[in-house]
């Protein structure tokens, strides 16, 4: 290139180039050269840098020559950042002070025992018994026990997968905290809005089950769907006196369910014992299929219905950083085997002692097998039970969805209004008034009618469950030195993934209209959603094990396709001088060459590498952690990824 040529480029060629003189191809084996170290070939030029362009210190616009602007008729000013700088910080004693009592303060947290958390999804999962029989019954007929108990095993095939995403990802929000960091933050938008639409169907469903079973019983003075909205306000109230006073009241709740259950199939196997199997007979000859298919099909679509009676236990990991260190997996066991036995008993109860053409006449199932049972008395009890169990699910559906609001606030996907918390209960108020809007919305635009909130409910539910098989496969292939307790084979996620999607077409059989509502509601959150994101420049920590260029280039592209920031600062903890990689600087400022967009600054951190020193340098920096990323932990880490808080976003 001439010397006329760099002037038009856009400086004399003494200002803007080091010559360097070539290396010969062939050396003299009587004079034999080594090649220089990396600290030498950076002192001697071998790396070519616009060195006139770098202020000292950093700052200054990142400007240049090449290439032309898109935009012809404006300044490019506003296509260019500022250029990077290197500092040394040492933590000071109130920046420890300040980390040291955050951490000390979410120790002393109260954290949730087997028991309450259980209680929690409990009144989901049990409660879901006075909507799933009348659904199964109504395509399974005397077929509806194999139906209901084949079902009721299918979480054998998610609770590994559930406790290995468990104890490599200890972070409440899940499953939407799994896909952020796993994968691309887009795909986590999508599991965030499934799970929004999963608590919202959960708590709608719930809501208006109950204030039907209280319609069916006494003359209400106003509409059921104002009965709904009565019951979702009241828990929205007992949502704001916190997680562990609700705990409580859902677990002595559920505790009236499981008493209410058991005097039922007393009294129930009682009366059955009674009158003997007269019934049974009866309703067996009635109701068999004329046809081995017309069985397999009456089968598969109980099998299909039957699922949601499982509905809640995927609320779980939404609150398990709130859980006691090792309770997660009796939780679940918990919420599994009670279910099984409770829905299949149940069912065959009342094809013993009820018969089938009253069943399928649309007639409350429980409360009709009660007053079957003992009378009118039974029947009023297990109504109350129904609407008092019911109206907790809607619990789980709001504490749930605070859960995911408070990620979601953190990862600025949403406004930060939603992190705001009543000072006296540390309530969320915000999400909680969001989500009683997207209550009404869903219920209204379904014209109040219940089945079809309750098939639609059924597609989110499937689909939120195949979140899980995704997310351990995406773990295992992108975080795969994550540690963890457990490791599921593979065929059983693969298993899960086929069972997902024959249930999910089964329901679309039986119901094509509930694949449009799906649809729609998935499409108008997933709007909401991209429309609220933040497009304010925002700061990114990243705290990396590895100073690679590659590493730091893959992190930075995560960073630009993920993120609408203008700012990466690059953090090296190191406890001795001698200790930064040589190569570091230099790569921090090609990187800062090759990023015009960007400003990518470099600090190093004289500390050591441990919870607390990243709470400080959040404090020093003013960075939430939720905003600092890092590489995937070894397993032989000695610190819980979910103790820095921080996002995992390279192997």
């Amino acid at each position: 290139m001439s010397a006329k040529d760099l002037e038009h480029e856009g400086g004399t060629p003494e200002e803007s180039w080091i010559a360097i003189e070539p290396v010969p191809r062939e050396a003299d084996p009587a004079h034999p050269v080594d090649l220089p170290t990396f600290r030498e070939s950076q002192s001697d030029g071998i790396i070519l840098r616009r060195q006139r362009q770098r202020p000292e210190g950093g700052g200054g616009l990142k400007n240049v020559s090449f290439p032309s602007s898109r935009f012809l008729n404006l300044s490019r000013d506003f296509e260019f950042a500022g250029w990077g700088s290197f500092s040394k910080i040492k933590l000071a004693a109130d920046d420890h002070a300040i980390a040291e009592e955050k951490l000390s303060s979410a120790r002393r947290a109260k954290l949730l025992g087997q028991g309450t958390a259980s209680a929690l999804a409990g009144n989901d999962v049990l409660g879901g018994v006075f909507y799933t029989l009348p659904a199964v019954l109504a395509v399974s007929g005397v077929y509806s026990p194999i139906a209901l108990f084949a079902s009721t095993l299918t979480p054998f095939l998610w609770r590994p997968m559930m406790e290995e995403l468990a104890s490599a990802l200890p972070i409440s929000g899940a499953p939407y905290s799994y896909m952020i960091n796993v994968t691309r933050k887009s795909l986590a938008i999508v599991g965030a809005a499934l799970l929004l639409l999963d608590f919202t169907a959960s708590s709608v469903v719930s809501a208006a089950t109950a204030a039907t079973y209280l319609a069916g019983e006494v003359a209400l003075p106003f509409p059921t769907f104002v009965a709904a909205a009565v019951i979702l306000g009241i828990f929205a109230l007992v949502s704001l006196s916190g997680l562990k006073e609700s705990a409580r009241l859902a677990f002595v709740v559920l505790a009236f369910h499981c008493a209410t259950m058991l005097a039922l199939g007393v009294l129930a196997a009682a009366h059955w014992a009674k009158i003997g199997n007269t019934q049974l007979r009866q309703n067996w000859v009635q109701g068999q299929a004329p046809s081995a298919s017309e069985v397999a099909r009456q089968l598969f679509y109980g099998f299909c219905l039957g699922m949601l009676g499982l509905t809640g236990i995927e609320c779980t990991p939404s609150y398990i950083g709130r859980i006691q260190p090792g309770r997660f997996p009796l939780v679940l066991r918990n919420l599994h085997l009670p279910v099984i036995v409770l829905d299949t008993v149940m069912i065959t109860l009342v094809l013993a002692t009820v018969p089938l053409t009253t069943l399928l006449g649309g007639a409350d199932v429980l409360s009709t097998l009660a007053e079957v049972s003992a009378g009118q008395w039974m029947r009023r009890w297990v109504v109350a039970d129904a609407i008092v169990v019911l109206s907790g699910g809607v619990l789980i559906g709001m504490l749930g969805v605070c859960e995911l609001f408070k990620k979601l606030a953190h990862d600025r996907i949403v406004p930060q209004m939603f992190l705001k918390a009543l000072s006296l209960t540390d309530g969320p108020y915000v999400p909680l008034l969001a989500f009683i809007v997207c209550n009404v919305v869903m219920y209204a635009s379904a014209g109040g009618r219940l089945a079809v909130v309750s098939n639609m409910f059924s597609l989110v539910w499937l689909t939120v469950m195949a979140l899980f098989p995704v997310a351990l496969l995406l773990l295992r292939f992108n975080r795969g030195r994550l540690p963890r307790a457990n490791k599921t084979p593979l065929s059983v996620i693969m298993l899960s993934l086929v069972a997902t999607a024959a249930v999910f077409a089964g329901n679309v059989i039986i119901d094509p209209s509930t694949a449009g509502y799906f649809a729609a509601y998935f499409i108008g959150v997933m709007s909401v959603f991209v429309a609220s994101l933040s497009f304010s420049s925002k700061v990114t920590l990243f705290r990396l094990n590895l100073t690679q260029i590659f590493h730091l280039l893959h992190m930075i592209l995560y960073v630009r396709e993920n993120e609408e920031t203008s700012c990466i600062k690059i953090v090296h903890f190191c406890d001795e001088e001698d200790g930064i990689p040589s190569e570091l600087e230099a790569n921090a400022k090609i990187l800062d060459e090759a990023f015009p967009e960007i400003t990518i600054d470099l600090i190093i951190v004289q500390e050591s590498f441990v919870p607390t020193n990243v709470s400080s340098s959040a404090h020093r920096l003013r960075i939430p952690t939720t905003l600092m990323f890092m590489s995937c932990p070894g397993p032989r880490a000695p610190y819980p990824v979910a103790k820095f808080g921080t996002r995992i976003i390279s192997l």
